[in-house]
């Protein structure tokens, strides 16, 4: 392979911000695997945001990228797989998967698309440094004939428009609007844009927590709700507290320490056939490898407020943010029924092809 821009490349970033800023061109918030795509004729390489090689796992995308192409090119964009109407990130991870043969099962029955938002070299030029309204002209001459499960991305320079979008298109399963400076040029691993993304709070059951890496203070709480038959499934966990607050919560939260786990809602999440009928913390994951997924146990008889931005079936997609605890508030209160339901719009509708 030899392309104006080589692999590995970091992709360029967003920083949260919250509300859309004015005079920009805006996008959805693609919720999938950022991918960069280098094609140098029959070559082509699918690079993770983290330099992996996603290339194996996707190859009906390597058929329909060659398909959609030029010979010689480097895209920017994001792997999706969508069911029922809208995306869905459960599909997309179980397509991680080291055995080639359920890979290639996975690529028949849930087969993934690209949606493409940037271009950084066309055949021997190197597109970083031109501004963001010539590399977005650039990308949809090159995908003008483009057909699924090849998508151009849809942007708009209305702001107006964007705002439709950040509501219209969670029912899709997107995650808000990015939105990019006219005159950026492509820069790798910096936060250049701006996302804008739904923020919600809910209160729920504090179950326990795992340790830091750093060492025995608190690195993220694990949360639960109870569903309508009354089982507290766990939703996802809650982070990002400054250090001296996570030696601080060990002392807090020590006399709901549970001496006998199996005392615990949760006590069989080390046996991976329970996790097949519940959520549970600490499920196998091909992402994490060897990462302790342990935890300590707790009473669950404490209650939080968390923000999160929506909601992957029946978890937090992505890591919850502390509020305040509530006090105010039983543990049986914490039910999924306090969910906003998004309502829902065909992805179709978004890619343009419905």
């Amino acid at each position: 392979m030899d392309l104006p821009v080589m692999p590995p490349v970091k992709p360029m970033l967003a920083k949260s911000v919250a509300r859309i800023p004015a005079g920009m061109q805006y996008e959805g918030k693609w919720d999938g695997f950022r991918a960069l795509v280098f094609r140098d004729g029959a070559e082509v390489e699918l690079d993770s945001r983290t330099g992996k090689s996603l290339t194996r796992y996707f190859p009906e995308l390597v058929a329909a990228l060659k398909d959609n192409l030029p010979e010689r090119c480097v895209l920017d964009g994001e792997i999706v797989i969508a069911h029922d109407g809208r995306l869905d990130f459960d599909r997309l991870t179980e397509r991680i998967h080291p055995a080639a043969s359920r890979v290639a099962l996975l690529a028949e029955r849930t087969p993934a698309s690209f949606v493409a938002f940037d271009l950084l070299a066309l055949a021997d030029e190197d597109l970083c440094a031109a501004p963001l309204t010539e590399r977005r002209a650039a990308l949809a001459g090159v995908l003008a004939g483009a057909r699924p499960p090849v998508h151009l991305a849809p942007a708009t320079t209305d702001a107006a428009l964007a705002q439709e979008w950040f509501e219209r298109f969670e029912g899709a399963g997107l995650d808000g609007v990015v939105a990019k400076p006219l005159d950026l040029p492509y820069r790798p691993d910096v936060r250049a844009m701006y996302k804008i993304k739904h923020e919600r709070t809910a209160d729920a059951v504090v179950a326990g927590y795992r340790l830091h890496k750093s060492g025995p203070v608190v690195g993220s709480l694990l949360l639960g709700l109870y569903d309508a038959q009354g089982a507290l499934q766990h939703v996802g966990v809650c982070a990002a507290f400054p250090m001296k607050r996570r030696a601080e919560m060990v002392e807090e939260l020590a006399p709901l320490r549970l001496v006998d786990a199996a005392e615990h809602p949760w006590s069989a999440w080390a046996e991976e056939s329970a996790h097949e009928g519940a959520r549970l913390p600490g499920a196998p994951s091909r992402w994490s490898g060897k990462k302790d997924l342990s935890w300590v146990p707790l009473r669950p008889d404490r209650v939080l407020e968390v923000a999160y931005d929506h909601m992957e079936g029946d978890r937090f997609r992505h890591t919850a943010q502390f509020r305040r605890w509530r006090p105010d508030r039983t543990p049986e209160s914490c039910t999924y029924a306090q969910l906003e339901e998004v309502v829902r719009y065909d992805l179709a509708q978004v890619l343009g092809t419905g």
